[in-house]
């Protein structure tokens, strides 16, 4: 009796999880399978203690095109209330689980990136681009609006403006564009992708893994947070990790004039 094919897989490199979407003949597009598969796994990568950095990539020549359309097709001729019921049951909790992680996610993207995959990529922290990428919201072409956090994301990256432009006109850009417009990342050649993101994780997995969960959600808060707000939560947030290990031994690997080996803890 043959295994299953999982349409995603995760490999585990000491304390990295590379976690690719596995749907190559499609482009990575996201059907219900996969994205039960990758809300299980996220959500599972980012209670694992011994995971501190995570890689989210696709693979073949894509990223993720977004939703399977003809999935979408074939639910909304039946149901077409049902058909969005996946935006609450899947599109939301992967997303959250991304930008709640308490460590760093880095996108590994190889190849197109468009609509909900989009929006995975600008709900990890980092993100290293292929040369060769290509982008685009895609959702006003098929009469739709933003989904996977894409409307909140996407304006802090590019601002309201280019925002407007990018959902409303839906014109593909490359990835000298998107790093030019704010959208964070590293460009390299399209075989040192995953490489390069890797190579980003296992430097943030030996790194204050308690830190870096901090730093998110300070982060993420911040577009809604006054000066007070924020000056409150540093000052909760710095409490609590001054009495971590890591910072402990921080501090004295400093004194020492040592480099410091962090534990997460």
């Amino acid at each position: 009796m043959s295994n299953p094919v999982l349409p995603v897989l995760v490999d585990r490199i000491g304390a990295v999880a590379t976690v690719t979407i596995d749907r190559p003949d499609r482009r990575n597009a996201l059907d219900t399978a996969t994205k039960v598969a990758l809300r299980e796994v996220l959500a599972e990568v980012g209670e694992d203690s011994t995971v501190r950095a995570v890689v989210l990539t696709g693979a073949g020549s894509a990223f993720c095109v977004g939703q399977d359309l003809a999935e979408h097709a074939e639910v909304l001729s039946t149901d077409a209330a049902k058909a969005f019921e996946t935006v609450d049951e899947h599109y939301r909790p992967i997303v959250v689980a991304l930008t709640t992680m308490p460590k760093p996610v880095v996108a590994a993207v190889n190849g197109a990136c468009v609509g909900a995959g989009l929006g995975l990529a600008l709900a990890c922290d980092l993100r290293v681009f292929s040369s060769t990428a290509k982008f685009g919201t895609a959702f006003s072409a098929i009469g739709l609006t933003c989904d996977s956090g894409l409307s909140a994301t996407l304006v802090r990256a590019v601002g309201q403006s280019r925002a407007s432009e990018l959902v409303l006109l839906g014109d593909a850009f490359g990835a000298d564009q998107a790093l030019a417009w704010g959208i964070g990342g590293t460009i390299v050649e399209p075989d040192d992708v995953l490489a390069r993101a890797q190579q980003l994780a296992q430097r943030l997995a030996a790194g204050p893994t308690q830190a870096y969960a901090e730093s998110k959600s300070l982060l993420a808060a911040a577009p809604s947070s006054t000066v007070g707000d924020a000056l409150a939560a540093e000052s909760a947030a710095q409490h609590r990790l001054g009495l971590t290990s890591d910072h402990q031994v921080a501090v004295n690997a400093f004194l020492a004039k040592q480099k410091p080996i962090f534990d997460g803890r």
